[in-house]
């Protein structure tokens, strides 16, 4: 994946040093649906298959280091491991792009495991740490739209249009495996407190003072970055990487 810049717009009750909403600490929603893979589909990209199409599921899903129990990654070059283990995305973005495509876009249909209600999970700050059934996660990076995003769909047009919205999801990683199920609560447990959102990583692609930030906080907290925030940092901040 890579990670671009956007614009977007939205509300909250804190705000990031860009002027931004954050999530602090304490703030819930809930989970919506559970999605896993429903079966590979073809896909004339070069992995020749893909697994997104995810689909809500019942019951508890264990969640352990590399994603949800019954969900795969065809493209593990760019898709899965350690630091995109679970993916998670805000309903009310499932109900924007409904009224864009004029079609129904029910849970799993954009690629996520989790479908969360009531809780823009794009506000959350990088390295923030959110309780969701008996599983910790860590916040990673935001997702980035790839072709084949946009091949599921069926608009040429669309992986612009998801870029261009900015509101794309949120990477974990898991701290403490566990189990989800729909109906349980996702709530923030702690925030690092350097003000910088999933949604301000996505738009920061050419932000020099973002990335030493990022560098700084990293090294401070002993956190690792994301594979490609680091390579943005020693792209944009080598003296700091």
């Amino acid at each position: 994946m890579t990670l671009p810049d956007t614009s977007l717009a939205t509300t909250s009750l804190v705000t990031d040093i860009a002027g931004s909403p954050t999530l602090p600490a304490g703030s819930a929603g809930t989970i919506e649906a559970v999605c896993v893979v429903s079966q590979l589909r073809p896909d004339p990209g070069s992995v020749g298959t893909t697994g997104i199409d995810k689909r809500p599921v019942d019951g508890p899903v264990p969640v352990a280091e590399l994603g949800m129990y019954g969900d795969v990654q065809a493209d593990r070059k760019h898709h899965g491991g350690a630091d995109q283990a679970v993916y998670a995305l805000d309903a009310a973005e499932s109900a924007h792009w409904a009224e864009v495509l004029g079609r129904e876009v029910p849970a799993g249909s954009l690629g996520e495991n989790l479908h969360v209600g009531g809780f823009a999970v794009d506000d959350l700050e990088l390295g923030a740490r959110v309780r969701v059934g008996t599983a910790l996660l860590e916040v990673t990076a935001p997702r980035t739209p790839c072709a084949t995003f946009a091949r599921w769909i069926g608009r040429d047009d669309f992986r612009a249009m998801y870029h261009e919205r900015g509101r794309t999801g949120v990477y974990f990683r898991v701290l403490r495996p566990g189990a989800i199920r729909a109906g349980d609560a996702m709530v923030v447990d702690e925030t690092p407190g350097h003000g910088i959102t999933v949604a301000g990583v996505y738009r920061g692609a050419r932000d020099r003072d973002q990335a030493r930030r990022l560098a700084d906080w990293s090294r401070s907290s002993g956190i690792a970055l994301h594979r490609e925030l680091q390579r943005r940092v020693e792209r944009l901040a080598p003296a700091a990487a």
